[in-house]
């Protein structure tokens, strides 16, 4: 049981705080949440915890994906290109506005910062395949997340792009290269290696406070709007999350194997190509319930959900295939 609550602590305290974040903004007034919210700053919050990954993650490995960057370039055309279009071609179906850019929004943000590296590793794979596609896919997430959400946005949003731009060049890139910059320096890459879990905690427990503040802010307008999407729509929005994360892993695989990767760097692929960042699209989603679209965080977080039950699963099935072809007990 405590292995349990160990390994799964950030899903059972995301889907708490949620909640919890959701009952607690119902009973407050659309003045006293925004009060509070005020108090929490998505943006630096957000700035600093992508500055605790990149500092967390070892980039030592890197050198040999570079010198080989098939698997690295292909898992991040998978994941920043394919996933988006895929999400243009369904998001029409959805219902209401809110899930349609909060969709959007899941699909434009980039891979995980910490997630692909650790189940890749969990599953045997190449970690460095992964760290190198993070850190691409974050280094052009201020441009490319603009542009797929602006091909989306009707003329009624007032989307400015040039502003998301730079924002998120604020928040994502430059943290992100402070962080690893810092890391080459080698007393505080010791420091880095050695309190690297504590560091995980601090970061996903930040994210556990983005959220919360979210949902307190979303409360009293689903207060207010008796926002109701119903069930129908809430199991579409989250059926297409789950069909589209599976998609874009079937197809990073696939075309892995197409083109002879090793099995160690088709297994960093499936996770790299397909899964999605949080702490961005809380950011992002705050930046659209500034324009009424209160509600476009709950995709974002169904996504997360959802990509953190399947790929654990799919890690430990393919750690026991590896496992089992070497020899070795699973």
């Amino acid at each position: 049981m405590l292995n349990f609550l160990r390994n799964r602590w950030f899903l059972i305290a995301l889907v708490v705080l949620s909640s919890s974040g959701l009952t607690i903004g119902i009973q407050l007034s659309k003045e006293e949440a925004e009060s509070f919210s005020s108090l929490i700053n998505p943006r630096w919050i957000t700035a600093f915890v992508l500055f605790l990954m990149a500092f967390s993650l070892d980039s030592r490995q890197l050198k040999a994906s570079v010198r080989s960057p098939g698997p690295v370039l292909w898992a991040s055309l998978v994941n920043y290109v394919v996933i988006p279009v895929l999400a243009l071609c369904l998001v029409r179906w959805q219902s209401p506005d809110d899930f349609k850019y909060g969709l959007m929004i899941a699909a434009s943000v980039p891979c995980t910062l910490a997630g692909a590296s650790v189940w890749t590793r969990r599953a045997g794979g190449n970690d460095a395949v992964s760290l190198l596609v993070t850190l691409l896919t974050n280094a052009v997430c201020f441009l490319a997340a603009p542009f797929w959400l602006s091909q989306f946005a009707s003329e009624d949003v007032q989307l400015n792009s040039r502003d998301m731009v730079f924002r998120l060049f604020l928040v994502v890139l430059i943290p992100t290269i402070i962080g690893q910059g810092l890391r080459q320096i080698v007393k505080l890459e010791t420091v880095a290696t050695q309190f690297k879990s504590t560091i995980s905690v601090v970061a996903q427990s930040l994210i556990l406070v983005l959220v919360l503040a979210a949902t307190i802010k979303a409360g009293p307008r689903l207060n207010a709007t008796g926002f109701n999407p119903g069930l129908a729509a809430v199991v579409l929005i989250w059926s297409t999350c789950i069909a589209i994360h599976l998609t874009a892993m079937f197809i990073g695989v696939a075309g892995a194997l197409a083109f002879g990767f090793s099995r160690t760097d088709c297994a960093a692929v499936a996770f790299a190509s397909s899964q999605k960042t949080l702490p961005i699209g809380i950011v992002l989603a705050d930046e659209f319930a500034n324009l009424g679209f209160t509600f476009a965080l709950f995709p974002i977080l169904m996504y997360h959900f959802s990509q953190i039950f399947i790929d654990t699963l799919i890690a430990d099935r393919l750690a026991s295939g590896m496992r089992s072809e070497a020899g070795l007990p699973s």
